[in-house]
């Protein structure tokens, strides 16, 4: 598989380097230590009992016979416990502060009474063993009142509809009030007037799970008034203060370890209920608990990426210029608010008028949060299906379309630190020969295996913001590095060594780096957001100048003295707005007998600024690209109408993408340095999905001539098209 750097970068001595994971042998024997592998002495295992409702009042919970076997030591229901899980349901959907605690009103506990989804929990089991746990579930007796429900976003907002919260389905805003998101620039009603051709659409996407190697589990171990949690969450530092803020106790109480972790895609971030039951638990037994999920409670009981529904409206001129962009757009937020519901992708495109209504709605499905770019691969499927074809009604080539309307200034306002996309586009439409396999008119391969050609563009913010890092220098030469990271499956273990090496001018074999645990290391942002090496990373720089500041003025440590250097920069961009940039060529063949998609070539092009590893790098573009194919081709929680219950929760049911699914994807980096963050380096990780799945879609309308607006597009509704 050819692999292509462009750069305008100068060449450093240790960034820049393919370099294995530092913890690469741990991880491959079988010593890495995750946390199912924790035990503790005495230890307790749980388990959770879960509605089998999409909807329903609890009238009463009879735990009696439960409490009787032998071995059970205690159990907890909405009775006896009413922790309020903030992260879980917020106002507005926002980041989980004091704040948004004080003021959010649809509050969503670690049991709640009634339920509002299939997996919810009930009730949970510490008890001597796993068996007796299990059997202990199946005694507990829950007299439900069933209510009913309602699974899509735009029947839960008819008047006639169930209402799962008081308020109605309506989620509220961070003003406690049932409003759209809106956001509007210029005056759409006049950009229409001033469109010589109008084109509207609706396209819909599926709920679709993280689905992470690693099920969730949670140990949870109270020494005194302390609390120890070992989890597998994304950020240590916000796991600690959400933990904390929830059961009322200081943060310095708290301490969060998390050494391994097998994968999160958005799914672990912040604190989880798991976290919360597991605490109550230990404390109400006097001991260590641990409680695993199964792979289907892990696929019904936590989140996955919204489904919505887009309806576009877009006005053109004569020759190809976008003059308004209107979206009503619906989200299917589940029975709570764990993220905003938005969508995407509007933003990147270059149009004077625009407005944005979104609504995000309850629903009786599994509640939907982070994953691997919340709002965009959603998004940009729907706007870029959308000028994909309107760009083909206009008999346009969908790159030159693309060349003469996307974005060049932020929101039309503000200017980027650096602007490589066209750059990006060219060097991708030359590699794959685009001309060449491009059909200009759709359909028209001879035979029933047809190919076709497709293309998406992003850009995706790589932000700056708050970190810490501390570096400790001891007389024998070790740079020890202290950084709240946790490493989801992106190296960010790695990068940080790498990043403080060259920083400090040593070899990578002497540096250390300490991680995963809140009572050793600084704060960091935490691996959500493709944030960690951008932020983490910079402080770390920081941190090592500061310890050479030192090794200046007092020299090296000798005998026992150590130095120690430590930063918590929190850098702006005074004005501008940092993106990484991408573009994505796919070619398809479609099997119009079956039904049957097959990725032929693809090539993702990007600018993620300085590649501080490039064999994680393209590690993580390859990543990213899979994910979006199986988001348009397979993936989709399917639910019952009739009775709301889920159909195809776990790998095999969801149709999760495996190494025989994959093709080969031709990585090429075009490089940059901006001045920004460490090295110039941007985001990487949520990056590579964004686009992916929007140019399948359009690379399969090129193949057969059918547009496809649901995802996923499986086989059935291939053939359905062109019935």
């Amino acid at each position: 598989m050819r692999q292509q750097n462009s750069t305008s970068v100068t060449p450093l001595k240790t960034v820049g380097h393919a370099t294995p994971r530092i913890d690469a042998l741990e991880r491959v024997t079988g010593k890495a230590t995750y946390t199912n592998d924790i035990q503790f002495p005495g230890m307790l295992y749980a388990r959770i009992l879960r509605s089998p409702h999409p909807h329903a009042r609890i009238r009463r919970i009879d735990v009696s016979k439960a409490l009787a076997v032998p071995g059970v030591k205690t159990i907890l229901t909405h009775e006896n416990c009413q922790v309020v899980w903030g992260a879980g349901g917020i106002s507005g959907g926002l980041q989980y502060n004091d704040d948004i605690k004080k003021i959010t009103r649809q509050r969503r506990y670690v049991f709640n009474n009634p339920v509002r989804f299939v997996g919810e929990p009930v009730a949970a089991v510490a008890a001597v063993n796993r068996h007796v746990a299990e059997e202990a579930v199946r005694l507990i007796q829950v007299d439900y009142e069933v209510l009913g429900f309602v699974l899509e976003p735009e029947e839960a907002l008819k008047q006639d509809a169930v209402k799962i919260w008081p308020e109605g389905n309506l989620s509220l805003n961070t003003q406690n009030q049932a409003q759209p998101m809106t956001a509007r620039r210029g005056d759409v009603t006049e950009g229409f007037q001033a469109s010589d051709q109008i084109f509207e659409e609706r396209y819909s996407t599926a709920f679709v799970h993280n689905a992470q190697m690693e099920p969730r589990s949670c140990i949870a171990h109270w020494a005194g008034d302390k609390l120890t949690l070992y989890t597998p969450t994304q950020g240590i530092s916000n796991c600690r203060s959400d933990t904390a803020r929830d059961l009322g106790i200081p943060p310095e109480k708290v301490q969060i370890v998390c050494q391994y972790m097998g994968g999160g895609f958005g799914n672990k971030n912040q604190n989880q209920d798991a976290d919360l039951i597991t605490a109550m638990l230990a404390k109400e037994a006097g001991a260590p608990v641990k409680l695993e999920f199964t792979r289907k409670d892990d696929f019904i009981g936590v989140h996955g990426r919204w489904p919505t529904v887009q309806y576009y409206k877009v006005g053109v001129t004569r020759d190809g210029l976008l003059k308004a962009i209107q979206l009503r757009g619906y989200s299917g937020m589940g029975g709570y608010r764990k993220n905003t519901g938005s969508i995407g992708g509007i933003d990147i495109y270059q149009c004077p008028n625009i407005e944005s209504v979104i609504y995000p709605v309850y629903t009786n499905k599994t509640v939907s949060g982070n994953f691997r770019g919340p709002e965009y691969p959603q998004g940009f499927y729907g706007i870029e299906s959308m000028m994909d074809d309107v760009a083909y009604k206009m008999k346009m080539d969908p790159v030159e379309f693309i060349l003469k309307n996307m974005t060049r200034k932020y929101r039309d306002e503000l200017p980027y630190t650096n602007y490589s996309l066209e750059d990006c586009i060219r060097r991708g439409a030359e590699t794959f020969e685009w001309k060449n396999r491009w059909r200009p008119q759709p359909g028209s391969d001879p035979g029933p295996v047809k190919h076709g050609a497709g293309i998406a563009f992003m850009a995706f913010r790589s932000a700056l913001g708050r970190s810490n890092a501390v570096i400790r220098l001891d007389a024998k030469g070790k740079y020890t590095v202290f950084v709240g990271v946790t490493d989801i499956g992106a190296g960010a273990k790695t990068t940080m060594a790498l990043i403080a090496a060259e920083a400090l001018g040593v070899p990578l074999a002497n540096v250390e780096v300490v991680w995963g645990d809140t009572d050793r290391c600084p704060y960091s942002v935490g691996e959500s957001g493709s944030r960690t090496t951008i932020q983490t990373g910079y402080a770390v720089i920081q941190a090592a100048e500061a310890l050479k500041r030192q090794i200046a003025e007092k020299g090296l440590p000798t005998g026992e003295n150590v130095l120690v250097g430590s930063a918590s920069p929190n850098p702006n961009l005074e004005g501008r707005v940092r993106a990484a940039y991408g573009a994505h060529f796919v070619e398809v063949a479609v099997d119009t007998d079956l039904g049957h998609v097959r990725v032929t070539k693809y090539v993702a092009v990007h600018d993620s600024g300085r590649i501080i590893n490039p064999l994680t790098a393209r590690s993580q573009i390859k990543g990213g690209v899979l994910m979006g194919i199986g988001m348009a081709l397979h993936e989709d929680l399917i639910y019952d109408r009739r009775n709301g219950q889920p159909l195809t929760a776990g790998f095999y049911g969801d149709r999760i993408m495996t190494h025989r699914d994959a093709p080969d994807i031709e990585v090429i980096f075009i490089e940059s340095d901006d001045g920004f963050g460490p090295y110039g380096a941007k985001s990487i990780g949520e990056s590579s999905k964004v686009p992916a799945v929007a140019a399948v879609a359009n690379a399969i309308f090129n193949a057969i001539g059918r547009r496809m607006k649901d995802l996923p597009i499986t086989r059935d509704k291939i053939l359905g098209a062109l019935a």
